[in-house]
């Protein structure tokens, strides 16, 4: 026999082929008796459905918003990068992304974002907020009007968002916290932790991770509270200045955020930074130049073009109510260092700045 159709479907389930096609679609109007008697036939004859072909005799599109932040952010626009791509390559696919700009660190405008959304315009949603009471709500409502919902890079768990797409940044923290206290070997001292916002769940998760290890692992070490910049170079450099003027016993310091120019920045002005662990997140063009130059001992990264990927997947999976395959949609952690950066970024290898081990 060969692949089952939806005419085997009718004949098996004795209903006509316009029943099958509202079983099959979700459309109202079947008896619940009748919708039973397609699913079973479905089962029995093992019928497999071409959902492109059937989204093309439709004419369906997939219509999906990215809301991020707006700003200067060099890992945000390496995302819209990836997305730009993702979005030509899947094309063929009838799915299309519109991106959404939010001001920065202003969890209230992008509620009202996601409240002004028109259900009807719009597939899906991929949201990269901060977790806030209004837009908890403002997600349940687009839930309710039928929307799919992924949160990205930050999770917001409180939410009926579908699926969180990104690492899991207490695992990143900890793994942070283990290179932070090999690469300082017996060096005490304190760690200084640096952050764009407080109020950033991936940020919150990853200094939980850290303390976690470095109070488990690495007792001798002290580390500070988290010091924020709100992506303002003054203020970042005046956080940094007074911290190492109070701490001069500093020996690492920690980025949570992707936003690194700044603290880089900062650093050099204090003539500290060659004498430091600096561990940071995202690889981007800053944390790169950061990695060659010897002012970034390690970055904790993870693959941008996966995660759009994955977002956009894990969209149309919930818009045609399939289930996703969980592998392939788990984010990987990566480590890199200078010695495995691609060998053109690098240039000539020059003396490490600390000689640590």
């Amino acid at each position: 026999m060969g692949k089952p159709t939806v005419h085997d479907i009718a004949k098996e389930a004795g209903v006509t082929l316009a029943t099958v096609d509202r079983v099959l679609n979700a459309r109202p109007g079947v008896r619940e008796m009748t919708v039973k008697r397609v699913q079973t036939a479905v089962q029995r004859l093992g019928y497999v459905r071409d959902l492109t072909a059937a989204n093309l005799s439709r004419k369906r599109q997939y219509r999906f918003a990215f809301l991020m932040p707006d700003g200067p952010s060099q890992f945000v626009e390496t995302l819209r990068a990836a997305l730009r791509e993702a979005s030509d390559a899947h094309a063929a696919d009838r799915m299309l992304v519109e991106v959404i700009a939010v001001p920065v660190h202003d969890p209230h405008a992008a509620a009202r974002l996601l409240n002004g959304l028109d259900p009807k315009r719009f597939s899906g949603v991929a949201v990269m907020t901060a977790e806030t009471p209004q837009v908890r709500d403002a997600i349940g409502r687009l839930k309710q009007a039928g929307l799919a919902v992924v949160a990205l890079v930050s999770d917001i768990p409180s939410s009926q968002r579908d699926h969180f797409v990104g690492i899991d940044n207490v695992a990143a923290g900890r793994t942070a916290a283990v290179l932070m206290g090999r690469f300082l070997g017996e060096r005490a001292g304190k760690v200084l932790i640096a952050a764009s916002s407080m109020l950033a769940r991936d940020s919150i998760e990853r200094r939980l991770g850290f303390d976690s290890v470095m109070a488990e692992r690495f007792p001798r070490i002290c580390v500070l509270p988290s010091l924020e910049s709100h992506d303002d170079p003054g203020r970042m450099a005046a956080v940094i200045t007074a911290a190492l003027c109070a701490h001069p016993d500093i020996t690492g310091v920690y980025s949570l955020a992707s936003g690194n120019p700044d603290l880089l920045a900062a650093l050099r002005a204090a003539g500290r930074i060659s004498g430091l662990v600096v561990i940071a997140h995202e690889l981007t063009p800053v944390t790169c130049k950061g990695l060659i130059a010897d002012e970034i001992d390690a970055v904790i990264t993870q693959d941008v073009g996966h995660l759009v990927r994955s977002a956009m997947r894990i969209l149309r999976a919930r818009c045609d109510g399939r289930s996703i395959i969980e592998s392939q949609e788990r984010i990987r952690t990566d480590i890199v260092i200078r010695e495995n950066l691609p060998s053109h970024e690098v240039g000539p290898r020059g003396r490490r700045k600390r000689g640590l081990p």
